[in-house]
């Protein structure tokens, strides 16, 4: 009976693979994605294709495991420094586009017939959006650094975090039992407790256990030590976040924020790298398989219209908001097209909502199949977006892409700074190659005889492409940081041979460059700072020598001072700025130039 248990448990197994390792190919081949096809294969196997799997919630139950180590890499990449700078995209674009899309699709869900609390909870389902699957899309474009790409993993973020009060809110929803009102509000706040615990233990772990312990891994030269290691720090976060009533993918997304800064950052996203994968890739063979065709023949007028329904408001609602944040054109349409559907999380909400009796069993299976649907739709929309609306958006006109360039020197952006960069280069003779990713930018520096080529300097393959292989210096001349630094790396392990010489935005932009392995930055405001006060020493009546003696001092001063902020943080080096103010703490604020 064991051996035929295991027998049977392997024929799973076998077929899962099996199913992942033909349909994924063919569906790439033909243009289609992977995740689409992953969620072709789940089907084809699933309960309702072949029937070699009957119960696809405990295969998605495991592989929401992918989703939490997909969000603990992303998390290893969002420096504290970084994740502040986003802020305003998180908690501001993020709630006014949960805000705007959850009140239409409430009322489009009331102009269908469905009470005020069924709308609502249908709804907020579907405005929680698939991280799995936009960030799986986001990745294999290249565009997860890109500032589009960083604005929607911003408004993902925020999404996940909405699910706790939204759980909340269930609880408030249902329906009152006689005798339980006050032992239910007990229950709430201690779960608040729980769930404030659990983040004060993460963030104490983060900062004071994790370094040293993978220090101590890392001497002992065990690397299997070394990936289990890192397992248990995912698997042990997103535990512990359970445990607190929160979101297992936020528990490690904000362990691998805590180790961002860690200088084992590389090495703990090489060792799971391999496991975020075949889990995400069984995730979504899960969706796949929970698609309920019987549910869908029987229901099938209420989901199509459902789907279309929402598909479509959800998508008129963020563009709309992107615009409103002074998104362009082309951005928000991407934007809408790639979060036009619900997610993984929406199953975590029903399933609450169904328990609670806030929800019936039948709109619960007709709202799972829709948000089914609508992830599965999502690989097919953004693949029509891609062949169809950019094209007829973005004219290549007079744009020539890079490719199999060599040259001496590398610019990527050519703007201000990257226009006055090429003259020193071009003065000695050697050679230049320029990419850019504006259109109208290669067009403009065309009528003034520069040779501007189109090309995403974030992705290595155009960067090889473009010459960094070969040249003994890569400028990187963008004014968007997270980009830059971004570019920065890459550049750094793609075309070790080169100077990684790199335009920083400030003194937190410089230090983060400075850890991403640039070999030169400056920032953008400091020479022609030091030079306007050079004017003004002299100005008070001092030489010419002694100006310059002074500010020689002062740059001493500042690379000091620099030297500890790297080491020690922002405000480390502080006592080495000169005030104008005696004994004058500087506690609250900083100087960032």
């Amino acid at each position: 009976m064991a051996a035929e248990a295991s027998s049977g448990s392997l024929i799973q197994v076998v077929s899962l693979l099996g199913a992942a390792v033909v349909a994924v190919p063919l569906f790439k081949r033909l243009g289609l994605g992977s995740v689409l096809g992953y969620l072709a294969a789940g089907l084809a196997i699933g309960p309702f294709g072949a029937g070699l799997f009957t119960d696809p919630q405990s295969i998605l139950h495991t592989a929401e495991l992918g989703v939490v180590m997909f969000l603990f890499v992303i998390g290893l990449e969002m420096r504290p420094s970084h994740l502040w700078n986003l802020r305003r995209a998180i908690f501001g674009l993020g709630s006014l586009q949960v805000v705007v899309c959850g009140a239409l699709l409430t009322l489009v869900g009331v102009a269908s017939g469905f009470s005020w609390p069924v709308s609502f909870i249908s709804a907020m389902g579907f405005v929680l959006t698939s991280t799995a699957i936009v960030m799986q899309l986001l990745g294999e474009r290249g565009d997860l650094a890109a500032p589009r790409g960083q604005k929607i993993v911003a408004i993902l973020l925020f999404e996940d975090l909405l699910i706790v009060p939204l759980l909340a809110l269930v609880a408030f929803m249902a329906p009152p039992v006689a005798g339980e009102v006050a032992a239910s509000a007990g229950a709430r706040w201690t779960a608040v407790g729980m769930a404030l615990a659990a983040i004060g233990v993460l963030v104490a772990a983060g900062l004071w256990l994790l370094n040293p312990l993978f220090r101590v891994l890392a001497n002992a030269k065990a690397r299997e030590v070394m990936t289990a290691a890192a397992l248990l720090v995912v698997l042990g976060s997103a535990l512990l976040m359970q445990l607190g009533g929160l979101s297992m993918a936020m528990g490690a997304f904000l362990a691998g924020v805590l180790l961002s800064e860690s200088t084992f950052r590389h090495q703990l996203e090489a060792d799971i790298e391999p496991f975020r994968g075949l889990l995400l890739g069984l995730f979504f063979l899960g969706v796949g398989m929970s698609l309920d065709l019987a549910v869908v023949a029987q229901n099938w007028p209420l989901i199509v219209s459902g789907v279309l329904a929402l598909m479509v408001v959800k998508a008129l609602c963020i563009y709309g908001v992107a615009r409103l944040a002074r998104s362009s054109h082309i951005d928000a349409l991407d934007r809408a097209v790639l979060m036009a559907q619900g997610g993984e999380f929406a199953f975590v909400l029903f399933a609450a909502a169904l328990a609670a009796k806030v929800i019936d069993p039948v709109v619960n299976a007709n709202m799972t199949a829709i948000v089914v649907l609508s992830m599965a739709l999502t690989p097919l929309t953004v693949l029509l977006h891609k062949r169809f609306a950019r094209q007829a958006v973005v004219s290549m006109d007079g744009v020539e892409a890079v490719g199999e360039r060599t040259a001496s020197v590398l610019i990527v952006g050519f703007g201000r700074v990257g226009q006055i960069a090429s003259q020193g280069v071009l003065a000695r003779g050697a050679s230049l190659t320029i990419i850019d990713n504006d259109t109208q930018v290669i067009r403009d520096a065309e009528s003034y005889g520069f040779k501007v080529y189109y090309g995403d300097g974030s992705r290595p393959d155009v960067l090889h492409a473009a010459g960094a292989h070969s040249a003994s210096a890569v400028l990187v001349c963008i004014d968007d940081r997270a980009a830059a630094t971004h570019i920065a790396e890459i550049a750094r392990g793609a075309c070790p041979q080169a100077r990684v010489l790199v335009r920083a935005f400030d003194r937190e932009h410089a230090i983060e460059l400075s850890r991403a392995g640039a070999d030169f930055f400056v920032r953008e405001t400091f020479e022609s700072a030091m030079l306007l006060g050079r004017e003004a020493v002299i100005a008070t009546g001092a030489s010419a020598e002694e100006a310059d003696e002074v500010m020689a001092e002062v740059r001493r001063r500042d690379a000091g001072r620099f030297d500890l902020e790297l080491a020690g943080g922002l405000f480390a080096g502080r006592a080495l700025v000169l005030r104008n103010m005696a004994n004058k703490d500087a506690a609250h604020g900083g100087v960032t130039g």
